[in-house]
């Protein structure tokens, strides 16, 4: 059982706690998960509980309800996160990891700007900028290919910044927060989709001669300080066949 305290309704918890086993391949393709009885049991909640914590994750395509059998789990990519969502998680656990997540490739260094860049960090165009890059894999392949743009004077703040490996210490946002003491207040968030380029496949390591045909998710994410100040701009390229997914609670 999950022992992780939040303020999720119960149901809400049992489903992210098969959520996590399903996507690090904890509980395989096939695997069945426990009947509802045995839920309501483990997790001391009631049936009707348990019941949507399983409808949860139907819902969500992670498993399979079969006639006489069971909750099946099925075999199928998670989605990939948004800047906000690692910014959100990278705050509550230290990771902007996802369930199931790595991140390798860690890349760092200091380039011009590219103009679109540079308009988002209102700084002029092939200024300074510092470049992370990292690519986060699941057990399915490549979930996303993340590239984060910091305006350059955070790197004399914070040299890890600029050093081509995975941070320690928290995430990014967080190093700068501590260094400047002013904390992050407002960001904006877009959702796309494009083919992909030549380019678009190197970055997602496939052959450029057979890219998808389909396109893929393209998320950015623009941070500001409490002084109005850009720190960060992040773009996430999707892995073909992954989408994107936010939930919340409606109120009655």
């Amino acid at each position: 059982m999950s022992e992780q305290a939040d303020n999720r309704a119960p149901y809400a918890q049992i489903a992210a706690h098969y959520e996590e086993m399903i996507t690090s391949g904890a509980l395989e393709p096939g695997a069945l998960l426990p009947s509802i009885k045995s839920l309501a049991q483990e997790w001391k909640v009631s049936t009707a509980t348990a019941e949507k914590a399983l409808r949860k994750l139907r819902s969500e395509g992670l498993v399979r309800g079969i006639h006489g059998i069971g909750t099946e789990v099925l075999d199928r990519p998670s989605p990939m996160s948004s800047g906000s969502q690692r910014q959100d998680r990278g705050r509550r656990s230290g990771s902007s990891w996802g369930a199931g997540e790595r991140s390798d490739s860690h890349q760092a260094s200091m380039v011009p700007a590219p103009s679109d860049v540079a308009r988002v960090l209102d700084i002029p165009p092939g200024s300074d900028v510092i470049r992370r890059r990292r690519v986060y894999r699941d057990r399915h392949g490549i979930v996303a290919h993340s590239t984060s743009w910091i305006p350059a004077q955070y790197g004399k703040l914070i040299p890890e910044l600029v050093h081509s490996e995975r941070l320690t210490g928290g995430t990014s946002l967080q190093l700068i927060t501590r260094a400047t003491g002013r904390p992050i207040i407002h960001r904006v968030d877009t959702a796309s989709a494009r083919l992909l380029t030549p380019k678009d496949a190197e970055l997602l390591e496939l052959n450029p001669e057979e890219c998808p045909t389909e396109p893929v998710v393209v998320m950015t994410a623009k941070f500001v300080d409490s002084d109005s100040n850009v720190v960060e701009y992040g773009v996430d390229l999707g892995g073909p066949g992954r989408t994107w997914r936010t939930e919340s609670e409606v109120s009655q």
